[in-house]
């Protein structure tokens, strides 16, 4: 099917998996793409951006992996917020990939930090008019409630939203890796949380055994409120998340599931977000 499409669309689908030193699960990130059907998936760092080694002209798709950028040691992803926010070759990329409406991006844990202090996910359009650096942030991802770093298999749920990569999966409800210490949502103001309610830019929250979005610890491993673990944008097509998709999207790399699905499953459902992702690219080439 890859192969076929190629040429169909004459173009091979590109897509970049984005790293800064202390990124990790860049590999898998990398071989769930090729798995879902991207042409061409290129390992890239910070650096060649900012030498302008490569830009982001020929990618369709752009991947902020998680991990934990300069140790995070200025709080989470700050220090990779920085790079993009004062170099204005990186700056120039970085809007101008956001602006194209033929991309999309996904920044899963630390890479959902950097697109929460970018404002690419629960932008702050008051903050953003008056801001130098045209960024209007209106979520902060802060201290976990357990005051310390929680790995964990944790249950979430797919709601309706715009979101590209869980179309069609709304109801979807199942484990998902969560492994930071970082990933409780503060939203700057309740007039933006509701806003992101009312417009249904909420695609993934953490549930309890009944499928419930809850705040209850385990269940929830960083107290983020209404149990709110993923913001979209109102075109769909930036997603951020808390919880690794990448991590869970073959059975063996589930703790638990129910030993029928164990036995049936070639993959989880989170392998859907990554072939919807590409699937919207071929209709966006």
């Amino acid at each position: 099917m890859s192969i076929q499409l190629y040429f169909v669309v004459k173009t091979p689908v590109r897509v970049a998996v984005l790293r800064e030193e202390g990124s990790n699960s860049d590999r898998e990130m990398a071989v769930v793409l090729q798995m879902a059907g991207f042409h061409e998936v290129w390992d890239i760092n910070m650096q060649d951006l900012c030498s302008e080694a490569i830009t982001l002209d020929k990618f369709q798709g752009l991947v902020f992996v998680g991990g934990f950028s300069y140790a995070d040691v200025c709080g989470s992803a700050k220090g990779w917020a920085a790079t993009a926010l004062f170099n204005k070759s990186v700056q120039r990329q970085f809007a101008k990939f956001k602006e194209r409406e033929d991309t999309f991006s996904l920044g899963v844990c630390n890479g959902c930090q950097l697109m929460a202090l970018l404002g690419w996910v629960a932008s702050d359009d008051d903050q953003k008019e008056n801001s130098n650096s045209g960024v209007g942030q209106g979520v902060l991802l802060d201290h976990n409630l357990s005051n310390r770093f929680e790995c964990r298999f944790s249950t979430v749920k797919v709601y309706d939203s715009p979101a590209i990569m869980t179309k069609g999966m709304e109801g979807t409800t199942f484990g998902m890796w969560s492994a930071h210490g970082e990933g409780r949502m503060v939203f700057k103001d309740q007039r933006i949380y509701q806003d992101l309610v009312t417009k249904q830019l909420i695609p993934v929250r953490y549930v309890d055994d009944l499928g419930e979005p809850t705040t209850v610890y385990p269940m929830n491993p960083n107290g983020s409120q209404d149990g709110v673990g993923a913001l979209c944008s109102e075109d769909g097509r930036h997603l951020g998340i808390m919880p690794h998709p990448e991590r869970c999207f073959l059975p063996w790399q589930c703790p638990w599931m129910p030993a029928e699905l164990r036995t049936t499953m070639d993959v989880t459902p989170w392998f859907k977000m990554f072939t919807n992702a590409f699937d919207w690219c071929i209709d966006n080439v």
